[in-house]
């Protein structure tokens, strides 16, 4: 055989291969297949990327000038990380301008038990009474014999049992100036006057606000209790954008994880250095997924150690 048949023949033999490959490199799903490949592969490169970014620039949280002795390096993840409650805070006033700011802001200078009870819920209110849970226990005469707190903040108050015990306790202790603000909406919760039916209503409004205010007035504490009748999340930011510190801070609103958490963290950024908080319900049966889930979360995220007094949880920001 010739050497031209040869080559020819060799040619020949190769030629297929070479028109496999050319429709291959050519089909349109084969680049299709390849744009997939790429995009999966930087989708998973970017993913690595951001975490790793995201975990930097969170490792150390930035608090308001008050609570730099509580900032603790700390990384966490994106979906706890999205939880956090941004600062928005001035500067702590004085204390001895809160009650005259908060009267001037809330209502517009004068007392709200000046006057009390209007005329139309009179009739609907009983002379006192005070109920409530855990309301005196022994955690609130240890904590403020402690912090002989200026400003105590108690958020969920209901008719005002722990907030009269506390004015009393401060009282006996010699802290007549202190001053305690209680945040609440006072509209208790669906389905609550079955088991509370001495709190009246009229034409659905429940009298709970006005109870909470006769139970102050009998109790002849107007002068260190004042109620905040709003929902405990805005008021408290804004108690923040105002420049309120307290010493002392009682968390017992809502029980479920989302609004313990929410109150936690609002709260937290008011406490003044070597502030106290502290709430109720702890061991409540279940509370892995209430207030003991966010207690802990909020403590293992910011490097602080629960305490237990009784049924409450106690953490010291020093």
């Amino acid at each position: 055989m010739k050497d031209h048949e040869i080559k020819s023949l060799h040619g020949n033999r190769r030629a297929p291969k070479r028109s496999i490959c050319r429709s291959i490199f050519t089909s349109p799903l084969f680049y299709l297949t390849l744009a997939l490949l790429a995009f999966f592969a930087g989708y998973y490169t970017a993913t690595s990327t951001s975490s790793s970014s995201a975990a930097a620039t969170t490792n150390t949280i930035n608090f308001p000038s008050r609570l730099a002795a509580t900032t603790a390096a700390m990384t966490l993840p994106p979906e706890i990380d999205n939880f956090r409650v941004a600062p928005n805070c001035i500067d702590p006033i004085p204390t001895d301008l809160i009650r005259e700011t908060l009267l001037t802001r809330v209502y517009g200078g004068a007392s709200p038990f000046d006057n009390f009870p209007p005329p139309h819920v009179a009739n609907s209110l009983r002379d006192r009474k005070l109920k409530g849970w855990g309301s005196k226990g022994a955690v609130f005469r240890h904590l403020i014999e402690e912090v002989r707190p200026k400003i105590i903040i108690e958020v969920g108050t209901f008719l005002g049992a722990s907030a009269v015990h506390m004015a009393t306790l401060t009282r006996q202790l010699g802290l007549d100036d202190t001053l305690i603000l209680c945040i609440d909406d006072f509209r208790g919760w669906p389905g609550f006057r079955e088991q509370f039916q001495f709190i009246n209503h009229i034409n659905g409004d429940v009298m709970l606000l006005y109870q909470f205010m006769q139970n102050v007035v009998y109790s002849n504490v107007t002068d260190s209790v004042l109620p905040l009748p709003f929902s405990t999340g805005s008021t408290l930011s804004r108690l923040c954008q105002w420049g309120v510190t307290a010493d002392l801070i009682e968390i017992d609103a809502g029980h479920e994880f989302n609004s313990a958490w929410s109150d936690i963290n609002r709260a937290f950024r008011l406490l003044r250095p070597g502030g106290v908080m502290f709430g109720h319900d702890y061991f409540r049966m279940g509370d892995n997924r209430g207030v003991r889930r966010a207690v802990n979360l909020f403590a293992q995220i910011y490097g602080l150690r629960v305490q237990t007094d009784g049924e409450h949880w106690v953490i010291h920001t020093s």
